[in-house]
């Protein structure tokens, strides 16, 4: 049996998120993109850390991503 992995997330209005793998992976990927074309990165990292996707699992996990995900209900 297959079992999902689950993130639990607040949102700003307290509710929680729960969101899959699956989208915790989309999540970063776009994150990672926007970095790497030059967003502004929302977190203190050190100098020597450049890698785009490093930068946004670090970002998911202070959950500073302003990304959402909109599910059909």
């Amino acid at each position: 049996m297959f079992i999902k992995e689950l993130i639990v997330h607040a949102t700003p209005r307290g509710e929680y998120m729960k969101y899959t793998r699956f989208e915790k992976a989309r999540i970063i990927g776009a994150r990672s993109l926007q970095v790497s074309l030059g967003a502004p990165v929302l977190i203190d990292i050190p100098e020597s850390m450049i890698d785009p996707v490093e930068i946004a699992m670090r970002e998911y996990d202070m959950d500073m991503i302003p990304i959402t995900v909109k599910r059909d209900t």
